[in-house]
C-alpha cells in the first residue's frame, strides 16, 4: 500500500466515527438510494420485454400488458420520488449535522491550545478551516457513501445483466473501464494537490484581509491604502494562479472522461450492430444492452463528477485533522486538584523560561517570594521579562525549569480552570467582545446578578459613564469596541475583573495608554480593588507603583534591584 493510499485510508478511518450518531439516517439513506437504483434498472428490462414481444409476436402487446407495464413503472417512480426526497433533504441534513459536530470539536480543541500556538498561527487561517473547509465536508459526508453505493449497485447489476445478454460484448465494454480509471487517477491526484494549495492560500488571504481591516485606522493614518491594495493583489494573484492550475487539471480530467464516454458508446453501437447482423443478439437485447450501457456510463460519469467533491471533502478532512492532531502543550496533570480559600502566597523557585523556537532564556533561575496580600511592582526596560513572569502564574506558558507555588502548591498540580478562576488580569491591550456592556462585565462571572454587575461597575468608576448612554448597560459594543474610548474600555475591563473576585491580581501597563484624568480614575479603582489581594503591577509611571509594598527592577530575565 502506498503512503498516499494509507494516508487517505487513515483520514477516512478518522472521519467514520462521525457517522455513529446518525447510523439510522445513513442506513435509511442507503436504502432509499438502492430503491432509486432499482427503478433505473427496471426501465431497460421493461423496454427489453416490450421489444422482445413485439419482435416475436406483435399481437402479444395487448393494451392490458402495455398499461400494466406503465402502471408498474409509475408506481416505481412514485417510490423513487419519495426515496429521492428523503436523500435530498434528510440526507443533506445528516451531512450538516456532521459538519456541526466537527466544527464543535474543532472549536473546542482550539480552546485547549495555549498562547504559544496562537503566537505562531494566523487567525484568518483558522477561520478558513473552521468555515469553508468544513462546508465541503457537509457534501462529502452525505454524498460519499451514497454515490459509491449507487454506483456499485449499478455497475455490478449492469455487468451481471449484460453478461446474460452477450458475454463478449460485455467484456469488451468493461475492458475499457480500468484504462479509464487509470487515466483519471493521475489527474485526480494533481487536482487534490491543487485544492489543498488553494485552501492554504485562501487562509492566508483571509488572514491578510483581516489584518488590514483590523488595522484600518493605521492604514489611513499613514495613507498606506495603495500598499495594502498591492499586498492584497499579490495574495489574490497567487490564488488565481493556483485555481488556474487546478482548473487546467480539472479540464483535462473531464475532457478525458467525455472521450471515454464517447468511445464506450461507439463500441456498443458498432460491435452490437455486428452481433445483431450475425444473429448473436436480438433487437430487444440490443436495445436493453444500449440502455444498460448508458446507465453504466452515467454511473461512471457521476463518479467522475463526484471526484472533485470527494477531493474537496478529503482535503477539508485532512486540514481538520492537522489541527486536531496538535496536542496542547499545557494540560492538567493526572490528579490535578481544584483550590479554594486561596490566600495568595506565591513562590518562584529557580524559574527558567524561553519561548518556543528560541534558544535565549527570557527568565533564568529566578527566585522570588511574595507574601499573601502583598503588592509587587515590576519595573525595568522592555524585554526584561516582566510580562513573561506574570504570564507564567496562570500557566499561559509553561516554565522550562523550576516551579511556581501558590499557597505552597505547585501550580502544575492545580487544574487550569481552578487556577485561573483565582487570578484577575488587566492588560494594556484590553479586549471587549462584540456584545452589550453588561455581557462584557458579566464575562468575569457569568452567574452574577444585575446588582453585582452594577456594584462592580461602581467600584471600577465606570457606572456613571454607563448611565449616560442611551441604552445604559444594554448598549452594544461594536467590533473592537470602537464606540467607546480607550480609557472607558480599560475601566470596563477592570469592572469585569472586579466581578470575578480574584485573590491574585495582575496589572500589565493598565494605565499606559490613557490620559491623566482617566489614569486617576483607573488608579483609584485599582487601589481599592487591590486591597487584601496579592498584586503584580507592571508599569513605568511612578504614580502607578508608588503605593506598592515591593518594587522589583528586572533586567535580562533577572531581578537586579529590590526595594520600596
Amino acid at each position: 500500500m502506498t503512503e498516499n493510499k494509507k494516508k487517505k485510508g487513515d483520514l477516512l478511518f478518522r472521519f467514520l466515527p462521525y457517522y455513529k450518531k446518525y447510523k439510522g439516517i445513513l442506513i435509511l439513506d442507503l436504502l432509499c438510494a438502492s430503491l432509486t437504483t432499482v427503478v433505473e434498472i427496471v426501465l431497460p428490462l421493461i423496454a427489453r420485454e416490450i421489444t422482445g414481444r413485439a419482435e416475436a409476436d406483435v399481437a402479444s402487446l395487448t393494451p392490458r400488458f402495455i398499461l400494466t407495464c406503465g402502471v408498474i413503472y409509475l408506481i416505481l417512480r412514485l417510490i423513487d420520488t419519495a426515496a429521492y426526497y428523503y436523500m435530498a433533504s434528510t440526507g443533506h441534513v445528516m451531512g450538516t449535522k456532521i459538519e456541526t459536530d466537527m466544527r464543535r470539536d474543532f472549536f473546542t480543541h482550539l480552546q485547549k491550545l495555549s498562547f504559544s500556538y496562537y503566537d505562531n498561527t494566523k487567525i484568518g487561517t483558522l477561520m478558513s478551516r473552521i468555515t469553508s473547509d468544513l462546508f465541503d465536508v457537509t457534501e462529502f459526508a452525505h454524498h460519499c457513501p451514497e454515490e459509491f453505493f449507487i454506483a456499485g449497485i449499478k455497475i455490478i447489476a449492469s455487468f451481471v445483466i449484460c453478461c446474460t445478454i452477450n458475454v463478449p460484448l460485455t467484456l469488451l465494454i468493461f475492458a475499457i473501464v480500468p484504462v479509464m480509471i487509470i487515466c483519471m487517477t493521475s489527474f485526480r491526484t494533481k487536482m487534490k494537490e491543487g485544492f489543498k494549495e488553494s485552501r492554504r492560500i485562501v487562509g492566508e488571504l483571509n488572514s491578510q484581509v483581516e489584518d488590514s481591516l483590523l488595522g484600518i485606522h493605521e492604514v489611513k493614518s499613514f495613507a498606506n491604502e495603495d500598499t495594502e491594495i498591492e499586498k492584497f493583489e499579490k495574495s489574490n494573484s497567487s490564488f488565481l494562479s493556483v485555481k488556474k492550475k487546478v482548473y487546467k487539471y480539472m479540464g483535462a480530467f473531464q475532457s478525458s472522461t467525455r472521450f471515454f464516454d464517447g468511445a464506450l458508446y461507439i463500441i456498443v453501437v458498432v460491435a452490437g450492430a455486428f452481433f445483431l447482423a450475425n444473429g448473436k443478439i436480438s433487437s430487444a437485447d440490443f436495445i436493453a444492452f444500449m440502455l444498460f450501457a448508458s446507465m453504466l456510463l452515467n454511473s461512471i460519469r457521476r463518479l467522475v463528477e463526484f471526484t472533485e467533491q470527494f477531493q474537496r471533502g478529503m482535503t477539508g478532512i485532512e486540514r481538520f485533522c492537522e489541527i486536531m492532531d496538535i496536542d496542547p502543550d499545557i494540560e492538567d496533570s493526572e490528579g490535578a486538584q481544584t483550590i479554594e480559600n486561596v490566600k495568595g502566597e506565591i513562590t518562584f523557585e529557580d524559574l527558567t523560561f524561553r519561548y518556543s523556537g528560541t534558544e535565549k532564556n527570557v527568565l533564568c533561575k529566578l527566585n522570588l517570594h511574595v507574601k499573601a496580600g502583598e503588592s509587587v511592582a515590576l519595573v525595568g526596560p522592555s524585554g526584561g521579562g516582566k510580562t513573561t513572569l506574570c504570564a507564567l502564574i496562570p500557566r499561559f506558558y509553561e516554565a522550562n525549569d523550576g516551579r511556581i507555588l501558590i499557597d505552597g502548591i505547585n501550580i502544575k498540580d492545580i487544574t487550569q480552570k481552578s487556577l485561573r478562576e483565582h487570578i484577575g488580569i488587566v492588560q494594556q491591550d484590553v479586549y471587549l467582545f462584540n456584545a452589550s456592556i453588561k455581557e462584557n462585565i458579566l464575562y468575569g462571572r457569568l452567574d452574577a446578578t444585575d446588582e453585582e454587575v452594577i456594584e462592580a461597575a461602581k467600584a471600577a468608576n465606570v457606572h456613571r459613564f454607563v448611565k449616560t448612554l442611551p441604552d445604559g448597560y444594554n448598549m452594544m459594543l461594536n467590533e473592537d469596541a470602537t464606540n467607546v474610548s480607550q480609557g472607558q474600555k480599560q475601566l470596563l475591563t477592570i469592572a469585569r475583573t472586579i466581578l470575578s473576585t480574584p485573590k491574585i491580581l495582575i496589572l500589565d501597563e493598565a494605565t499606559s495608554s490613557v490620559d491623566t484624568k482617566t489614569e486617576v480614575q483607573i488608579q483609584d479603582a485599582m487601589d481599592k480593588f487591590m486591597h487584601g489581594k496579592t498584586s503584580f503591577i507592571i508599569a513605568h509611571r511612578l504614580s502607578t507603583i508608588k503605593n506598592a509594598d515591593i518594587i522589583l527592577v528586572m533586567r535580562d530575565g533577572d531581578i537586579v534591584e529590590q526595594g520600596s
